[in-house]
């Protein structure tokens, strides 16, 4: 079975854990961070071109502790879409603030226009996800924020090496939050990211990762262990220098396999939105028979999945009254096809064919 995606290691990462392993050194309690910490922030910071990286336990810990630091907190509204993993809106909630559910448009990101809609005097910040590596309408949505005084806070944890208008996302907003989980364009095993050019958020974002210490135990604000260990960094770093070549595997795959798909009918095709360019962390198919579909692939041996079959609305914990058509739409029909760098031609042919069998007269 190819998978949807998979963590590539090699004896880059081995040696540099290695090398923390032996120097006894696992972690660092100090508001700086380790000396592996350090270099996987300086090495992220280079490549988004930003002025600052703080690397911390996850990508949800990254939107929780952007939030925190923006004083995001209890009365406040967060415009969030629905189409995503849950972790967006549970950031929000453990912040104390209201997540309030926006519908989205072709490109699987935030609808503009409905976000518009939903704001109100409550309403502090927006938090737009680049889903599948999709990039969100981003000068529109700072436009809407600028013209409101919201706070924008990017969940970019799918979308490292996605650019909006010749720039990286996750420094179109006040802050943005990347993931470094295995099945992520790089790993780090389990981490997360914030990105910003904002030094007082930065200085924050490092306070409540290490529990509101500056020196010592002098806790000055709330804040958690939300740190990454020497471990996890150390494979982060490794990560990054193959994070180029990833993303080129990545994009060729995508290609190919839109020619393979090209011209059939009954699928909406995934499309990249004018003045971008998408890391092809997913590429994300929809039809009507998405079940058959998906049947016929694991028949195949392709592990295609579905991102998201309940919009995060609709779950237990947030199940209310509001509809998103759209949302409500796609995720009854989206199914993600394998296009990561260990994925080879065959498997590509093997794939459209089992997508052709499919839908065919």
């Amino acid at each position: 079975m190819i998978p949807i995606n998979r963590p590539i290691l090699g004896l880059e990462e081995e040696e540099l854990v290695l090398k923390v392993l032996r120097s006894g050194q696992l972690t660092n309690a100090s508001m700086a961070g380790g000396h592996m910490v350090k270099r996987f922030e300086r090495s992220l910071a280079e490549y988004l071109g930003c002025k600052d990286v703080v690397v911390v336990s996850s990508g949800t810990a990254a939107l929780q502790i952007a939030l925190m630091a923006l004083n995001v907190g209890l009365g406040d509204e967060v415009l969030v879409p629905s189409f995503t993993f849950t972790a967006t809106a549970n950031s929000v909630l453990a912040v104390g603030a209201t997540p309030v559910f926006v519908d989205i448009d072709e490109y699987y990101t935030m609808d503009v226009e409905d976000a518009r809609k939903k704001i109100t005097k409550r309403t502090k910040a927006i938090m737009p996800v680049h889903l599948y590596g999709h990039v969100a309408e981003m000068r529109a949505i700072r436009e809407l924020a600028k013209e409101y005084s919201l706070i924008v806070i990017e969940d970019a944890a799918q979308a490292l090496g996605s650019k909006y208008e010749g720039r990286p996302v996750g420094l179109l907003g006040e802050a943005g939050c990347f993931s470094f989980h295995p099945s992520k364009i790089i790993t780090t095993g389990e981490g997360g990211a914030i990105s910003t050019n904002d030094e007082e958020l930065a200085r924050l974002a490092r306070m409540i990762r290490n529990h509101g210490m500056v020196k010592g135990y002098d806790t000055c604000r709330l804040g958690l262990n939300f740190r990454m260990s020497e471990i996890h960094a150390a494979i982060g770093v490794a990560q990054m220098i193959k994070l180029e070549d990833f993303l080129k595997k990545r994009r060729e795959n995508a290609r190919r396999l839109r020619e393979l798909l090209d011209g059939i009918d009954g699928i909406k095709l995934p499309e990249e939105r004018p003045n971008t360019v998408y890391n092809w962390y997913l590429f994300t198919i929809a039809s009507p028979k998405r079940e058959k579909m998906r049947k016929e692939l694991e028949k195949a041996g392709i592990g295609a999945r579905i991102y998201y079959e309940t919009p995060v609305h609709m779950l237990p914990l947030f199940k209310g009254k509001v509809r998103l058509p759209m949302t409500e739409r796609m995720a009854k029909e989206v199914l993600s096809l394998p296009v990561h760098p260990m994925v080879n031609e065959e498997d590509l042919e093997r794939t459209a064919l089992a997508v052709r069998t499919t839908l065919k007269p």
